[in-house]
């Protein structure tokens, strides 16, 4: 099997839920740690969105997190990334589409964007309407039904973590940066498996994200070894903030 790149920042967490499917599988991947909306012309090249991750074997590229992942889990040996069961697998594709598009939409465009991104990259101000009604109204509704599927203990599919685990808590590492959490006395479950998933490969990626939101963007390369995590040799970084054509607002 050729070598494989990942282009895209472990601050992303469709970054974090390749790396921690790669983690699972044993799989060895140099990361090239973009920030979103940092790549250069080379980048618009490979990722027509100008979205991360982007998957690099040799003349192969892929893109789309949940395309990667089930390539890696089609290509690689190791522990299944889906549960067994035909059900139990349908629901934890949903499941990763749901915090692949709801979750991150509320997580992601309305929370994090508007508070930590959008002032930093672009000079815009925060919607300050958008940020309430995400953070009052929507994220709990969100939370309510991540409760309903959530377990008392194991993760949402027997006792070893898979993708939909990785797909529904990875962008809640991104809460601690603008001060919003899951309240676990109002959603014990799901904070519960928030809190597992740390003892999983993913959290060491989720801490390695917290550091990175804390390090000037040019020395994030020097930040992987730390964790385990191999730098490519060149990078498609970019100097400009530039959006892609389905940034948000």
């Amino acid at each position: 099997m050729a070598s494989a790149t990942l282009i895209g920042s472990p601050v992303s967490p469709y970054v974090r839920k390749v790396l921690a499917a790669c983690a699972v599988k044993g799989v060895t991947v140099a990361v090239d740690p973009i920030t979103p909306f940092m790549g250069n012309d080379g980048f618009s090249r490979i990722s027509p969105l100008r979205r991360i991750p982007v998957w690099i074997e040799d003349d192969f590229i892929l893109n789309d997190s949940s395309a990667i992942v089930q390539y890696i889990e089609e290509t690689r040996p190791g522990p299944s990334l889906w549960p067994a069961d035909p059900r139990d697998r349908a629901r934890a594709r949903w499941l990763e589409e749901y915090g692949d598009t709801r979750l991150f939409d509320v997580l992601g465009w309305k929370l994090f964007f508007q508070i930590a991104l959008k002032p930093r990259f672009f000079g815009g101000e925060t919607d300050q309407a958008v940020v309430a009604h995400a953070r009052d109204v929507e994220l709990p509704e969100i939370l309510d039904y991540l409760e309903s599927v959530s377990a008392q203990d194991g993760f949402l599919f027997g006792e070893e973590p898979g993708v939909a685990d990785f797909a529904v808590t990875a962008a809640c590492m991104n809460l601690e940066a603008i001060r919003v959490r899951v309240d676990p006395a109002r959603w014990p479950r799901f904070a519960g498996l928030i809190a597992r998933v740390q003892d999983t490969p993913l959290g060491n990626l989720n801490r390695l994200a917290g550091r990175l939101m804390r390090t000037p963007v040019e020395q994030h390369r020097e930040v992987l070894p730390e964790f385990g995590l191999a730098p490519t040799e060149t990078t498609l970084l970019g100097r400009e903030a530039r959006r892609g054509p389905m940034t948000a607002a």
